[in-house]
């Protein structure tokens, strides 16, 4: 009796340091995802998608092939099916996620595609509705509601109060990232494998992919800022960010993790707005909600896992 009281404690110190470290890495997912929007629109002003993203994947594959380097952890063996498993579970979050946003960024106003990309886990809520046993899925379905009710907003009164000003693709294409970033986010506290060999195959991969693409475009190799900024994306946004949001998500999962990350939309567009982007009076509006809706479904994530 008097061991197990003394267990307990332990396994809350346990827990809590868990949880101070998980909130230490999403911080600094946030902080370097914040600023993806900004510096992703000043390089499509001059170069297309294809070469940015090949700068970025090039820059991510460095971070991952170095965290690989210096890692002591060990790792059980696989078998095929769970590496294929671990590989496209990294394939879709990664490449899926990034070049599907990118791909908005150019088509749409970059405002409106990264808020909407961040609807991520309001997908997430209905992905839990609809697969686990939430303790208040109203709460849930209604807080995802509302936050497509503020998505509906942003595309209507982002510019010139006029709809979908943009490609069309620009618009499925920020819902495919975001559906990807869910995905991601679901599936990656599920699997063992370690964050570093989740995402340097990806990475490698959409190296592979973006050299095709910029081949096909016809590629100029960019030079100075452009390619510090580029090379920044990879290291920094793409590959620090995933590899700190991985890492959160394995230590604590979607709980009050995923509080913080939604900030992301909070600082991201804050940047934006200072660097000239416009949000009308009823984009705003749709902002709130979307943000809103996002932290209600963390903070009821964050209690369920509290009650557990």
């Amino acid at each position: 009796m008097v061991e197990q009281q003394h267990r307990v404690p332990c396994r809350l110190f346990r827990q809590r340091s868990g949880s101070i470290s998980a909130l230490v890495f999403a911080a600094g997912a946030v902080a370097l995802w914040s600023t993806n929007a900004l510096v992703g629109k000043s390089l499509l002003a001059s170069h297309p998608v294809s070469q940015v993203q090949f700068l970025q994947f090039a820059g991510a594959a460095l971070v991952f092939a170095a965290i690989r380097l210096m890692s002591r952890e060990r790792v059980a063996p696989v078998t095929a099916g769970g590496a294929l498993i671990s590989l496209a579970i990294g394939f879709i979050g990664l490449v899926g996620t990034m070049v599907l946003q990118y791909i908005a960024f150019a088509s749409m106003p970059v405002i409106e595609a990264n808020l909407m990309a961040y609807t991520w886990p309001l997908m997430v809520a209905a992905a839990v509705i609809a697969l686990e046993n939430p303790r208040r899925p109203a709460l849930l379905g209604l807080a995802a509601v509302v936050g497509f009710i503020g998505v509906a907003l942003v595309i209507s009164g982002g510019r010139n109060q006029s709809w979908f000003e943009g490609d069309l693709v620009g618009y499925l294409a920020a819902f495919g990232s975001a559906l990807c970033m869910a995905f991601y986010s679901i599936m990656v506290g599920r699997v063992a494998t370690p964050a570093d060999r989740l995402l340097l195959p990806s990475s490698l991969i959409g190296v592979a992919l973006m050299f095709l693409w910029c081949a096909r475009d016809g590629f100029t190799w960019p030079v100075g800022a452009d390619l510090a900024l580029g090379l920044y994306l990879g290291a920094g946004p793409m590959g620090l960010g995933y590899y700190f949001w991985s890492r959160a998500l394995k230590l604590e999962g979607s709980g009050r993790v995923a509080v913080v990350a939604y900030l992301t939309p909070i600082a991201s567009t804050l940047l934006l707005t200072l660097s000239g982007e416009r949000l009308t009076v009823t984009a705003i509006v749709g902002a709130i909600l979307v943000i809103g809706s996002c932290v209600a479904v963390g903070v009821e994530r964050s209690e369920v896992e509290n009650h557990v």
